[in-house]
């Protein structure tokens, strides 16, 4: 494994997480939207993630690696119906079709985006410094 292996890792993780932060924000941005182009309301979505090998032919070590990347972004939430006889999209028994989501658990889903982007950031940056100071000792 080489730092050049560390970076493409850390840096897939940043791409994953930053896809699964527009993806939280979508969620809650439209946590009460109750009619889309598709027809009716709005429904939770998630990323899929999947690893992938970085090195099939090193050592046993490097066969063992993996980046993430995200493989397809899935629809997951139904629908609650809500009575609220006075919304124009209420059906005739005055039920309103809304996406079941959970602002409370998307706000710790965006918690835990931002302290897994902060963690990579952070590995992107300490790798940076390890190969600074090993041109530095080159010198």
């Amino acid at each position: 494994m080489d730092l050049l292996d560390t970076l493409n890792i850390a840096g897939s993780g940043l791409s994953a997480q930053r896809v699964r932060l527009q993806t939280i924000s979508s969620n809650l941005a439209n946590a009460r939207t109750t009619r889309t182009d598709q027809g009716g309301p709005y429904r939770r979505k998630a990323p899929v993630f999947v690893s992938e090998q970085i090195d099939a032919f090193g050592s046993a070590l490097d066969r063992e690696l993996s980046s993430v990347r995200v493989d397809r972004i899935e629809e997951l939430g139904g629908v609650r119906m809500m009575h609220d006889p006075g919304h124009p999209d209420a059906d005739a028994d005055g039920y309103v079709a809304m996406p079941d989501i959970d602002v409370l658990a998307e706000m710790v889903d965006l918690m835990t985006t931002a302290r897994s982007y902060e963690a990579n950031v952070n590995t992107v940056e300490v790798t940076r410094d390890m190969a600074l100071r090993a041109l530095e000792i080159g010198r």
